[in-house]
């Protein structure tokens, strides 16, 4: 048996490891090692089963596991006797991680974290579970008996357990792509309809309790509607941001989501925040602010840009992965408030107005903590209980929420998870081109090109093959399709954002390589891994849009937009291919791939092609540009070049070939439907174009 020791004094192999979750259980007793060959090279030579452990640093759950049974001395000693134990970071290894979470998701019809599993030494599964405490309780095997009863197996009924494990794999990992059948905007219509029929028309959303925001469900929507004129898909978008907004999910006191409600009304939320959550929120609150003009919905993506700024940027430009659940040992401590600890910072008159406000007030008792929320809030009713106008009562609302927050920065705070993740940085740099691009604010602007330079020079090898994840000076692990997939979308945006060549590109050299990397020559579509990449078990394929968009789909998408600008039509027909590769899982389940059909809506739909001639600082460029930022167009491509340049520009993006200002005046060459229209260089006739067409 391996020695046990003080957890003060002996860290395990875990102590190596850069990954800040890693690193929480380099204490624990328990004779953890990284996933890697050394651990499955000991599992085989001393024919042992693996304990495989998957989780992340702002998981509640892994932290409840860790604390009943990772340091818990009698697991530790039956491990280390009998297992070889294996901890492993989702997020650093979501290669791992989605292998095995296909396993759980097909035993338990459910999945989440920590995600647990019993392997053979050549890593084939023959047990798997979510928490497990470490004794049975609320329906849930103990791990100790779960541990035990394998072991039992293992020395005295190999050869069932083998079979047995054979037999999983083989069910589990069956090979859906078929590239045979072409798709027709009916599942668009199909997908509309079933999401009808999920909606929650009291609190919004697409599930029962619990529920996640899923944005990509809401951008599908929003095309949807302005393909169709249908309002349901309009009031639908609407209706769930406006209900996630007044929730406790949403931080009304710091800004920022949390990453799912546990129940229906968005009240009560997992406090974890997600760099990857915020992102894709807030490139759905602009758009849901140009679709409904509602400017609070404006006000909403800045809160969370502010957030992310102040919590989640590094001094090198990347942004970090997210913040704990937990703070002072419990879930969401930091962000629970008393009445009688907000009347304490703001006194009665001013916090009894914020806590009629945030829904705080608690007469039987002023004690209890609960979550700031507006639910039920109606400002003006407020302010008439107050004495105020509407305008009087934001204004002394801001001024409380600042004194909250001042006084909150003095608590205990959620840990960091301070790794920075390519894929995670290139939704964040979508959303930042997307609020410089429409919301003209050179700040978010600089925050992206910080973040798309960072990402390109430290997570890059020399030769262009893009890692997974930075940590202290750290780059490593081949990156995976979401890697490629998000950061060129992320370019393509801050193309569009900035109108720089560079960072096309940088995009257009991207696909290139993943294509190297990933396409799959037999079936179509793109693997998770690369071909370079560590095999687990299997080469997985995935275009199902989850809690984020499947890279399949965000990958679709980016080629057709690559494939506008370069007039490079291998990329639309690429894009087919993969339509067609996961055409049955779509029409059998339209509404579950939403990113992936906002990409057949743009191979199929009218998409609007804008050409700029001029300078990037004339006065006519830029209020036609305004113009076109204050505008709704889903569907759109955007390409420049100063006057000078056309001729090299257009070796890049041949749809500026033979472009020409006229009249010497920046000049506009806009193509919608496959059909040019006449040159514009005055905005009365750009405005036109857009009233004509529907986009104002």
């Amino acid at each position: 048996m391996n020695e046990i020791l003080p957890l003060s004094k002996a860290p395990n192999r875990l102590i190596k490891e850069k990954s800040p979750y890693l690193l929480q259980h380099a204490y624990n007793p328990i004779d953890w090692y990284p996933w890697g060959e050394e651990a499955f090279t000991k599992a085989s030579n001393e024919s042992k089963l693996i304990f495989l452990s998957i989780g992340y640093s702002s998981c509640h759950w892994c932290h409840v596991m860790e604390k009943e049974s990772f340091e818990d001395f009698e697991v530790a000693s039956y491990l280390n006797e009998n297992y070889v134990a294996i901890k492993v970071d989702r997020e650093e290894r979501p290669d791992v991680d989605r292998v095995y979470m296909a396993v759980c998701q097909a035993l338990m019809k459910s999945g989440g974290w920590p995600l647990n599993l019993i392997l053979t030494p050549d890593k084939k599964p023959v047990f798997v579970s979510t928490y497990l405490p470490k004794k049975g309780k609320w329906g849930r095997p103990g791990l100790i008996d779960v541990l035990i009863k394998y072991n039992d197996l293992w020395q005295n009924n190999r050869e069932v357990l083998i079979s047995q494990s054979e037999e999983l794999i083989n069910a589990v990992f069956v090979e859906t792509t078929n590239g045979m059948n072409e798709l027709d905007s009916k599942v668009l219509s199909d997908a509309f309809n079933a999401l009808s029929k999920l909606f929650d028309p009291m609190f919004g959303g697409f599930s029962k309790a619990p529920k996640f925001p899923s944005p990509h469900i809401l951008l599908f929507l929003l095309r949807y509607w302005k393909q169709t004129g249908n309002k349901n898909a309009l009031m639908m978008v609407d209706k769930t941001l406006d209900a996630m907004h007044r929730g406790g999910i949403y931080d009304h006191i710091g800004f920022g989501f949390c990453r799912y409600s546990t129940d229906e009304k968005w009240f009560n939320p997992h406090f974890e925040k997600m760099l990857c959550d915020n992102a894709l929120l807030a490139y759905s609150y602009i758009e849901g602010f140009l679709a409904t003009g509602k400017k609070r919905y404006e006000r909403i993506a800045r809160e969370i840009f502010t957030y992310i700024e102040r919590e989640l940027l590094s001094p090198e430009g990347g942004f970090y992965c997210s913040e704990d659940a937990d703070s002072n040992g419990k879930e969401g401590d930091y962000y629970l408030w008393s009445e009688r600890e907000v009347m304490h910072v703001l006194g009665d008159e001013l916090g009894s107005l914020f806590c009629s406000f945030y829904n705080l007030k608690n007469d039987d008792n002023p004690n209890e903590k609960n979550i700031p929320n507006i639910i039920s809030t109606t400002p003006l009713k407020i302010a008439e209980e107050y004495g105020l106008s509407e305008s009087e009562l934001f204004k002394k609302i801001e001024f409380a929420r600042q004194l909250i927050f001042a006084d909150r920065e003095r608590r205990p705070k959620p840990s960091k998870d301070d790794k920075i993740l390519t894929s995670w940085n290139g939704l964040a740099i979508a959303a930042l081109s997307k609020g410089a691009f429409v919301l003209k604010n050179r700040r978010y602007e600089e925050m992206a090109k910080r973040a798309a330079d960072f990402v390109l020079s430290k997570l890059r090898r020399d030769d262009g093959r893009l890692l997974a994840r930075y940590r202290e000076g750290e780059s490593a692990y081949l990156g995976y399709l979401d890697d490629y997939a998000y950061l060129i979308w992320g370019l393509l945006e801050l193309y569009s954002a900035t109108l720089e060549i560079k960072y096309l590109r940088e995009a257009i050299d991207l696909n290139n390589g993943m294509f190297r990397l990933f396409w799959d020559e037999n079936r179509g579509g793109l693997f998770f891994v690369g071909n370079d990449a560590e095999k687990v078990l299997v080469r997985l394929k995935e275009a199902n849009d989850g809690a984020l968009p499947s890279g399949n789909s965000v990958a679709a998408l980016n080629m057709l937009k690559i494939a506008r600008l370069t007039s490079n039509n291998d990329l639309n027909d690429k894009a087919d291919d993969i339509f067609r590769a996961f055409s049955d899982e779509i029409s059998k389940y339209p509404w579950a791939f939403s990113f992936m059909l906002m990409a057949l809506q743009f191979r199929y739909s009218p998409v609007v092609d804008i050409m700029l001639i001029g300078n990037r600082d004339d006065e006519t460029l830029i209020q036609i540009l305004d113009k076109v930022r204050s505008s709704f167009i889903p569907l759109f491509v955007i390409a420049h070049s100063s006057p000078s340049e056309v001729n090299e520009v257009s070796k890049l993006i041949p749809i500026l070939k033979n472009k020409a200002t006229i009249d010497g005046k920046t000049t506009v060459y806009v193509c919608y439907n496959n059909s040019c229209q006449p040159a514009i260089n005055d905005l009365q006739k750009m405005n036109a174009f857009l009233k004509e067409h529907n986009f104002e």
